[in-house]
């Protein structure tokens, strides 16, 4: 797909050689079962290839955030052996970057305000109904991003070739969201952008989000990582474990434990003398590369 890259974009600092990768969750509680199976893939990713593991703490949506999670997740990361590379990044602290991105795509003409509510966009794909302009009497609530047709093939390293058409099946999507905060969409490709990211491991659930937010990226003139979608932790429901339903915090006092259930969970066999955290990471390590091919 033809990339249009928008020259007058911020550039990024200098691309690092080699291998990023991050973990970047969201503070709105600590860290749980499923949440573990993410950071665990992708420290393990990382560390295979002998590259950085950032942590980025998504808290962009303000009103999803609890006070002090962002400090326990660290402290749980730490309990687990799972140490970050570099200083840790908020995104409430990079309002000024994501400002200056989305003034250079409105002044390009790559967004447009939109007036529909979200009952008038539907739950299928957006319509384009302000596409060419806000009918008269209607105020701008958020801002679209304008996807160009076409459809995005990407490869993932857990499930193989995967393709969509963006376009159709997701339509133009929001960047700004109704109550003035930047959306995750827009966001996530922004700072992975900033920060040299060159591979994603995440949970199965974000798969959805690869092709908009490689068009995106492509739109903006960065590179696009490569990504793995590894499998989620789902409840005795069959709903994916998740803060929002409640899923229970891990228990300090048997990092061990924590560890091997969700090495188990990512269809490894359990590790023999892996009696300690520093012994699970030292098993596991090269288990990880060898499946991988790393």
């Amino acid at each position: 797909m033809p990339a249009a890259t928008v020259q007058s974009a911020p550039a990024p600092p200098q691309a690092c050689r080699g291998y990023t990768g991050r973990f970047a969750p969201s503070p709105s509680g600590p860290l749980h079962d499923g949440s573990l199976v993410a950071a665990m893939a992708s420290f393990l990713d990382a560390r295979a290839h002998r590259g950085q593991w950032l942590l980025r703490i998504e808290d962009i949506d303000t009103p999803r955030v609890v006070a002090g999670a962002d400090h326990i997740i660290m402290e749980q990361l730490r309990a687990l052996g799972m140490h970050w590379d570099g200083a840790p990044v908020w995104q409430s602290q990079r309002q000024a970057e994501y400002q200056r991105i989305f003034d250079t795509l409105k002044s390009q003409g790559q967004l447009y305000g939109c007036a529909c509510t979200r009952q008038e966009a539907g739950k299928r794909a957006y319509p384009g109904t302000c596409r060419n302009g806000v009918q008269n009497g209607r105020q701008i609530r958020a801002w679209r991003f304008r996807v160009p047709d076409g459809i995005v093939h990407f490869n993932d390293r857990w499930l193989g070739p995967q393709q969509q058409n963006v376009a159709k099946e997701v339509g133009d999507f929001i960047v700004k969201r109704a109550d003035g905060l930047w959306a995750y969409q827009f966001v996530v490709v922004v700072d992975d952008w900033l920060q040299n990211v060159t591979s994603i491991v995440r949970g199965a659930d974000l798969l959805g989000s690869t092709a908009r937010q490689q068009v995106l990226a492509r739109r903006l003139g960065a590179p696009c990582p490569e990504v793995m979608h590894v499998p989620l932790v789902l409840d005795q429901h069959g709903h994916k474990l998740s803060k929002q339903n409640h899923a229970p915090a891990l228990e300090r006092g048997d990092p061990v434990q924590a560890l091997a259930r969700a090495w188990r969970r990512l269809g490894f066999e359990p590790l023999a003398h892996a009696a300690s955290v520093e012994a699970f990471w030292s098993a596991a390590l090269p288990k990880w590369a060898a499946r991988f091919n790393i």
